[in-house]
């Protein structure tokens, strides 16, 4: 690849991170899109591919295609989340749910006092509107699988416990159905007392450890 085309190649990869860029919701400060840095890298893969696959003459032309074909395929799945999650940080904003990423994934943590009340697997009326903002956007967005957990504190016997947490991942599950989000896109699993965010010796903390994580990932 001559200098022309490389430098080329580096300013379309720098220009797409940039417009990647987002702003951290928490502490204010610029942070590369994940679509934009997948697209930057893509670019630059690209325009690779592109000068190994033309001609000599060809060269040029084939940097640039594969450099603009590259970023397409690379932006996509981490803008297609990125966009997603943007708008569930919108409908949860004053709901009490959490919505953080871990890599392609997303990952709503609805609290107990946003969903269940002890030792009852019925969605409160506030957890119900709140699923109603969740199923929006899941609708608007089909492409991505639904894994809906379900937790409880580590009061009782395990096998009550994990039947409760099961009965909660399904209530849940059964709220987006409703608002017709498709069956297929959903599983479901109970977790009991397992992977508590918070200790069990305190009423806080148990409160905390009574939740259901709704995880979304790419299909």
């Amino acid at each position: 690849m001559n200098k022309r085309i490389f430098a080329f190649s580096l300013l379309l990869s720098g220009t797409i991170a940039l417009s990647g860029c987002t702003t951290n919701p928490y502490t204010g400060e610029s942070q590369a899109g994940k679509s934009g840095i997948g697209a930057g890298l893509g670019a630059l893969a690209g325009a690779g591919i592109g000068v190994l696959s033309s001609s000599k003459k060809d060269r040029g032309k084939g940097a640039l295609i594969g450099a603009a074909s590259g970023a397409a395929v690379g932006g996509g799945v981490g803008y297609y989340m990125d966009v997603q999650e943007a708008k569930l940080r919108d409908k949860m904003k004053g709901t009490g749910v959490s919505v953080t990423r871990n890599g392609d994934n997303i990952v709503l943590n609805m609290p107990s006092n946003v969903t269940f009340d002890s030792s009852s697997s019925s969605l409160k009326p506030a957890g119900a509107n709140t699923l109603t903002g969740v199923a929006m956007v899941l609708k608007e967005y089909p492409k991505t699988a639904i894994n809906v957990l379900g937790y409880t504190d580590s009061t009782g016997s395990r096998s009550l416990n994990m039947n409760l947490s099961q009965q909660r991942a399904d209530s849940v599950a059964s709220a987006l159905i409703t608002q017709n989000v498709a069956a297929n896109r959903i599983r479901t699993q109970g977790m009991g007392p397992d992977n508590p965010i918070a200790s069990n010796s305190s009423e806080a903390g148990k409160a905390q450890n009574r939740r259901v994580e709704i995880t979304l990932s790419p299909l």
